[in-house]
């Protein structure tokens, strides 16, 4: 087997969506498993190049002390969505996962994710400081296994959200600003971002937290010629809605209200039943309809903790909508899904295609990834089969 070349960063490496990526990539290599979920086995980006899985190496950071197997193990015992013997197959990988772990940071994330972190996790430093210490580790992964390039990919807990106009909109302004109130204000995405970021890394935010959102952050990107995708992965209800909605704008039924109620267990359902942390998630899953649309109907989106069910998540829908001769009619739909498993292969998804772009040299926003997320940055288009077009007029470039 190939020598790995290229590091996988996981923020959050011991939640449950990472581990269940750690879990699929070590499977994927080991022939354990078939494609299944994984958009870039498509036939249509065949022949691109893409990374083979051997290729790929985990590290991460993580605020909570726990043991990777655990955290793995709790899919098989609790939600019951994999089989023992898959993670058993995995242990030593997982063990050696645990030795390439670092404390994160908890700067700014809120009181609900603070509760979860170690004693170990350092409670003092400012973001100047914390920025200096997630670059060390970043550089030593790098340079002890000898990688070519590292994606970082932000997987943790939903953070409370921020107003982006409070920071300052050029990069040599926040640089300056690290110590001060603007600097105090950055959460720990973001913190993450401009570490990868400003050593040339690419970085990946899968949550709806701030991130690499902000202008200044995007400029930084750009200055170190490197990329970065965001924000929150599309896997569930929001992924309907973007393929639903076209289909009452081509078809001109108006919608006059769209309400989705969301049930979950996992440690993402728990964070976010903090009512500050769910304002971030939902204005992240509440956004696309009007631009879908072109108005806003009235609309409402709840999310509730759970915790019996686990990482299985369930999504209630109501589409009350007006047809012909303005005759009042209703779409309804169930989508039950497991939370990390749906998540879990569009992670591998998005470092094999950011690899190749930064293989092929390519810059700033990755918009062609848009299809991933729910709030993609830099793209106002929020159709999936739109989305999903860049994705393929993309690959169509690179091949040619």
């Amino acid at each position: 087997m190939p020598r790995p070349t290229i590091g996988i960063w996981l923020v959050g490496v011991k939640g449950g969506v990472a581990a269940t990526t750690i879990v699929g990539l070590c499977a994927l290599k080991q022939g354990a498993v078939d494609d299944a979920g994984l958009v870039s086995q498509l036939p249509q980006f065949r022949g691109l190049g893409l990374a083979d899985w051997s290729r790929f190496l985990v590290g991460g950071h993580e605020i909570r002390d726990v043991r990777l197997f655990d955290e793995a193990m709790r899919l098989v015992t609790e939600s019951r969505v994999i089989g023992r013997e898959l993670v058993e197959a995995c242990r030593a990988e997982l063990d050696l996962i645990d030795q390439r772990t670092r404390p994160g940071t908890i700067r700014s994330v809120g009181p609900t994710i603070e509760q979860f972190a170690s004693a170990g996790v350092p409670r003092e430093e400012s973001p100047r400081q914390a920025i200096a210490r997630l670059q060390k580790d970043l550089s030593e992964f790098q340079q002890s296994h000898g990688l070519e390039h590292v994606i970082v990919v932000n997987v943790a807990s939903t953070e409370p959200p921020l107003d982006r106009s409070l920071l300052p909109a050029s990069w040599p302004e926040l640089e300056r600003e690290l110590d001060g109130p603007a600097g105090g204000r950055l959460p720990a995405s973001t913190l993450y971002a401009i570490a990868a970021l400003d050593l040339g890394l690419s970085y990946i935010n899968f949550t709806p937290s701030l991130g690499s959102s902000p202008p200044a952050v995007g400029e930084l990107a750009r200055l170190r010629r490197t990329r970065h995708m965001g924000c929150d992965g599309k896997t569930g209800e929001t992924l309907l809605k973007s393929v639903l909605a076209p289909l009452f704008f081509c078809r001109h039924l108006p919608v006059m209200s769209w309400v989705g109620h969301n049930i979950f267990g996992n440690m993402d359902g728990k964070v976010l039943n903090d009512p500050v942390n769910k304002q971030t998630k939902i204005a992240s899953k509440d956004r696309l309809l009007g631009q879908i649309l072109g108005y806003r109907p009235q609309t409402l989106v709840s999310i509730e903790y759970i915790e019996s069910l686990g990482d299985w998540k369930t999504a209630w829908d109501h589409v009350h909508f007006r047809g012909f001769l303005g005759t009042p009619m209703t779409l309804q739909f169930i989508w039950q899904g497991c939370d990390s498993l749906l998540a879990a292969p569009l992670v591998l998804d998005l470092v094999r295609f950011t690899e190749l772009a930064w293989r092929r040299g390519e810059l700033g926003a990755l918009t062609f990834l848009a299809s991933f997320f729910k709030s993609p940055y830099e793209v106002d288009q929020q159709s999936f089969i739109h989305q999903f077009q860049m994705l393929e007029a993309w690959a169509g470039r690179e091949r040619g």
